[in-house]
């Protein structure tokens, strides 16, 4: 088409219609074309015997799938359809070539294109002095821009120098910049290559300001960051931008899970105020920096402490009865006196009783009494070995000022059982020592005090925590406790197990315990009740029964042994007599005196942990003046 042509009125010129973007004249643009009328309204140019011309509209709302007549702007530009490729996923692909400015006349809406009738926009001639003059304003801020923004090529730029005319300079220039659909519009519309031109000048001057913010922005960035940092670059720069923009910080998505998690959990009105206080903190840092990482493990064990998760206690006695029944054999008296316990805390409705105190030899059943308690009363049950614990901040935690530090164990364990009420057993509470680290023992003061748990303060967490919900049993071997910690606690004395419990323990428990560890069927291994007895007198020596377990197993592990080298299938039966083949030579005397009476020896009887024994008492003649010598503590 000539020149003239392009400046005559035109019709029925089919619509290409686009979304979020402006074609200016002069230049060569790729599109992709997805909507059906502008397929079809290129279908329509393309069967055209002239040239293949078609009006590019911009969409009022770029979101509007399926435009109509008054979404259209009236203003377009008038494009040849230099070349067209249909893609697979059935849109298209042109190249145009942008020809002249033209405003609609009369826009046909029908069901299968948009076609109008157009009018070319005359520009008014203005001096030429005042062109050149404005044209070369615009060149100078529009290099300062490419230079500055690093957003042009040398190419592009070389071209643009080149151009004369000023309407074909200010479109050219138009196409490059990043201006939003209005503005794109704007200097589409606009008539007089002056206000065009003004135009032009005051956006880019508004453009070059952007770049110099930006750069400020990147600038301040970059001295707050690290090189350890830079992969969080883009999440600074989006703070920077909001700074600059005075929107307020949004913060991070860390920062929002945080405080959704802190306004769920809870805590205490004191406990909410500091773990909000050490978000505050958090949005202000440097994710990466070593600041930033102590503050967000310290929220995170706020978080981690169970504030108001709870088990659902069960205060049926005879449900309770029935497990330490079923658990343990005799201890009559001790299973008496914690159903007695669990009897008042049902009746009261609150656990501000006494601490109870397991004391007696090892392997009675203290920690698996703690067990049964807490399957009895439905709570969870979490056990502290305080066993060597010397340092006081293993019960109350270290002071945040100390590098990784942590909470004391007290709130560790409560954040791994996961609610606040469950069966804590503090075991072998006589083994704890102190040393210049400081006295655990009077750590343990207030957490077992019923009177002050409820404002337990860890170190770490510096909040209160209430302990009053939490079921506290101690275990120890002796009397060796503080004063002042034995008498926060109500001492139930656990005595060795007489014979006769040991022989019911052995057949109905930790044999059949020790058939199945190794691999035993009922049927392959039976103990007669007098071999039970002579393992009880002759092989061990002891209030509890870990002893015998041991022999037990000792046992069925050579019975397991014979089996496997011979093959058979028949029950193996052990009675006192075969005890020795299997277990080796009795170790242990039992209730024998001499059975004649011996010079210089006498029997006597004692009582020990593991029940009355007969001793020999013999005196020794050896040389001497007749003088009395006294060794060890005889006498004190």
């Amino acid at each position: 088409m000539t020149d003239s042509e392009s400046k005559s009125p035109m019709t029925d010129i089919p619509v290409v219609t686009l979304r979020d973007m402006v074609v200016y004249p002069h230049g060569v643009q790729p599109l992709f074309i997805g909507t059906p009328k502008s397929i079809r309204a290129l279908e329509m140019a393309q069967a055209s015997d002239g040239e293949k011309r078609v009006l590019l509209l911009a969409k009022r709302d770029p979101e509007n799938a399926d435009p109509r007549v008054d979404d259209l702007y009236r203003v377009g530009t008038t494009a040849l359809v230099l070349q067209l490729i249909r893609l697979p996923d059935k849109t298209v692909k042109i190249l145009v070539e942008g020809e002249s400015r033209a405003k609609v006349t009369d826009l046909d809406d029908s069901e299968e294109v948009f076609t109008a009738s157009v009018e070319p926009v005359i520009e008014p001639s203005m001096a030429e002095g005042e062109a050149e003059a404005l044209s070369r304003s615009i060149l100078e801020a529009f290099e300062h821009y490419a230079e500055t923004s690093k957003k042009v090529s040398s190419e592009v730029l070389t071209s643009i120098r080149g151009i004369n005319d000023p309407s074909r300079l200010i479109d050219t220039i138009g196409a490059q910049l990043t201006l939003s659909l209005q503005e794109k519009q704007k200097l589409l519309e606009t008539e007089t290559i002056r206000e065009r031109m003004d135009q032009m000048l005051g956006w880019l001057t508004g453009q070059i300001e952007m770049v110099g913010v930006d750069k400020k922005i990147r600038g301040r960035v970059k001295q707050q960051m690290e090189k350890s940092q830079r992969e969080y670059y883009l999440n600074e720069q989006m703070k920077a931008i909001q700074k600059e923009l005075d929107n307020g910080e949004d913060g991070p998505s860390e920062i929002e899970q945080l405080q959704a998690k802190v306004d769920d959990a809870g805590m205490s009105a004191e406990a909410k105020k500091k773990a909000e206080s050490e978000i505050k903190k958090l949005k202000m840092m440097s994710p990466m920096s070593a600041e930033a990482t102590v503050v967000r493990s310290y929220i995170d064990w706020m978080l981690s402490v169970p504030w108001k998760k709870r088990s659902k206690v069960k205060h049926d006695i005879s449900r309770a009865e029935g497990v330490l029944n079923e658990d343990h054999y005799g201890l009559d008296e001790v299973k008496e006196r914690i159903l007695e316990f669990l009897a008042v805390q049902k009746r009261v409705k609150k656990n501000k009783g006494p601490v109870l105190c397991l004391v007696g030899p090892p392997g009675v059943g203290k920690t698996s009494l703690g067990e049964s308690i807490a399957r009895a009363t439905n709570r969870k049950f979490v056990r502290m070995a305080l066993g060597g614990v010397r340092d006081e901040a293993e019960i109350r935690g270290h002071r945040r000022t100390y590098i990784g530090s942590m909470p004391g164990k007290i709130i560790q364990k409560l954040g791994k059982v996961g609610v606040r009420n469950p069966l804590f057993l503090l075991d072998e509470i006589d083994k704890m020592g102190q040393d210049h680290r400081g006295d655990p023992a009077s750590g343990l003061l207030e957490v077992l005090d019923p009177e002050q748990n409820s404002t337990f303060n860890d170190h770490y967490l510096e909040v209160d925590f209430d302990l009053s919900e939490v079921m506290f049993i101690c275990t120890s071997n002796s009397m060796n406790i503080p004063a002042p910690l034995l008498d926060r606690m109500e001492v139930i004395r656990i005595p060795g197990y007489t014979e006769d419990e040991k022989k019911n323990i052995a057949e109905r428990f930790l044999l059949e315990k020790q058939r199945k560890n190794n691999g035993l069927k009922v049927d392959e291994l039976t103990l007669s009740e007098p071999a039970v007895l002579d393992l009880i007198r002759f092989y061990t020596k002891e209030a509890g029964v870990r002893g015998l377990e041991r022999e037990i197993a000792k046992l069925c592990r050579k019975i397991v042994r014979e089996i496997s080298e011979t093959n058979s299938t028949t029950t193996i039966g052990v009675d006192s007599e075969e005890l020795e083949h299997y277990l080796g030579v009795k170790k242990f005397r039992f209730g024998l005196a001499e059975e004649e009476d011996q010079v210089g020896q006498v029997t006597g009887l004692a009582v020990t942990s593991v029940g009355g024994e007969l001793l020999s008492i013999e005196a020794v003649v050896v040389p001497g003046k007749g003088v009395t010598v006294k060794t060890g503590s005889l006498g004190d």
